[in-house]
């Protein structure tokens, strides 16, 4: 009886389906990646607001304490939006008639807050505290990057599990004294790893990837 199908066939038919399995391989490896590439994530692009508010002038230029416009951050799971009061206490002195700032003294005079445009977000099934993370010892520049050179703000990181599991597995890699927190020019010293070991065993932070620990 003749042969029905040429004996190339085994070869193609063996090539075909590993060549599909790594294809499909490759298009996982592909979707990953996008997923957590800055065309998803939003992270390093400046967000617009109704007001242009530079950080950078705020905190670098004038030396604000993020705690003066931040005032729940330290008791609170929010680090809280300030009310325009707090921009007024300023700018009827500063710059009170500059165009760019109408739309505060609009929100002063009507008792109507700006709509902020959120810069940075995470899920509603995500429990994330910030009052616990600066008694740890966890820095605002830590997760914010530098704000105090940000014209415009913007995420600094993924804000993806896998980022914030990094930092809970090894907490001694991101650690600072408590008064520096709310430091922008901190930087970790040359023996980080010693000195983050020693404010993990100072404030009692402990290795916390199991999932009750975000996801409640």
């Amino acid at each position: 009886m003749a042969q029905i199908f040429h004996p190339s066939t085994n070869t193609i038919s063996k090539v075909s389906l590993f060549g599909a399995l790594f294809f499909l391989a490759g298009l996982a490896w592909v979707a990953g990646e996008l997923y957590r590439s800055p065309y998803v994530t939003r992270e390093g692009t400046p967000v617009e607001q109704p007001v242009p508010f530079s950080h950078k002038h705020h905190v670098r230029d004038d030396g604000i304490d993020c705690r003066y416009c931040h005032t729940s951050v330290e008791k609170s799971a929010f680090a809280g939006i300030p009310p325009t009061k707090t921009c007024m206490n300023c700018h009827t002195m500063i710059w009170p008639d500059a165009p760019m700032l109408q739309p505060v003294r609009n929100s002063f005079q009507t008792d109507q807050s700006i709509q902020w445009t959120r810069v940075n977000y995470l899920p509603h099934f995500v429990y994330f505290d910030h009052s616990i993370h600066i008694h740890k010892g966890v820095g605002c520049t830590t997760c914010h990057g530098p704000v105090g050179d940000m014209p415009l703000t913007w995420q600094n990181a993924t804000l993806q599990m896998r980022w914030c599991v990094d930092c809970h597995r090894q907490p001694e890699l991101y650690l600072r004294p408590r008064e520096a927190v709310f430091s922008v020019d901190w930087k970790p010293p040359f023996d980080q790893l010693v000195q983050g070991r020693k404010l993990m065993k100072e404030y009692n932070v402990k290795s916390l990837i199991d999932c009750y620990t975000c996801h409640r």
